[in-house]
Formats: structure tokens, C-alpha cells, sequence
């Protein structure tokens, strides 16, 4: 069975840092395009970074770029995302994804995604 599950979610103040984890299980991700998503309430869910397997090719949201870095470690078949200088606007759940079309490029697009994680929450108090 083929998971995916985040971690480090929690709550901070604006300003501070966070890493979030997510680590897959069932089979190896090494070779294909994984991705992190948001959902705050009553919002849709939207895109904030996506890597290639190799992570020569990175995509950051705009509202993201510059704050947060996306990155992962083939040996650990584990993605993370480094948060740093939050905001309030950045409180969601946190979604980890993979397509698992192999050496394919980054996608902004959530339909590209076959496989997701359950969501850590992240939360950001001003």
C-alpha cells in the first residue's frame, strides 16, 4: 500500500520557521515529480512548490518564492519543505503529492498528482 505522510505541521507566530516532512512507503518515489499543496478553509486548494526527481527543475508559488524551499532526499524516499518568515496567509493544511508518471517535469496543475498525503496543519498566529 502506497503512502504518503506529512509531518511537522503545528502552530507558530509570523516570522518563525518550520520544516515540514513527507515521507513515502509502499514503493520509491526517486524517480518521479513530487509536490506540496494548501488548502486553508473555504478556499481551493492551490499549489506552492513542486521538484523533479532529480530536483533540477524547481516551481515555487509567487506568494511563496523566496521564503520557502522545497527539497528532498531520494535515499529517505522523503520530501520536505522549509518554511521560514511566515505569515498568517500561510496557515492551511499541507499536502505532499507525487505523480507517479516517471522523470516527468513539475506541475502546478493538482490533477498531474496520483498520489497524496493525508495533510498536516499548519497554523500561523499574528
Amino acid at each position: 500500500q502506497v503512502q504518503l505522510v506529512e509531518s511537522g505541521g503545528g502552530l507558530v507566530q509570523a516570522g518563525d520557521s518550520l520544516r515540514l516532512s513527507c515521507a513515502a512507503s509502499g514503493r520509491t518515489f526517486s524517480s518521479n515529480a513530487m509536490g506540496w499543496f494548501r488548502q486553508a478553509p473555504g478556499k481551493e486548494r492551490e499549489f506552492v512548490a513542486a521538484i523533479t526527481w532529480s530536483g533540477e527543475v524547481i516551481e515555487y508559488a509567487s506568494s511563496v518564492k523566496g521564503r520557502f524551499t522545497i527539497s528532498r532526499d531520494n535515499a529517505k524516499n522523503t520530501l520536505y519543505l522549509q518554511m521560514n518568515s511566515v505569515k498568517p496567509e500561510d496557515t492551511a493544511v499541507y499536502y505532499c503529492a507525487a505523480d507517479q508518471s516517471p522523470y516527468s517535469t513539475t506541475s502546478r496543475s493538482p490533477l498531474t498528482y496520483d498520489y497524496w498525503g493525508q495533510g498536516t496543519q499548519v497554523t500561523v498566529s499574528s
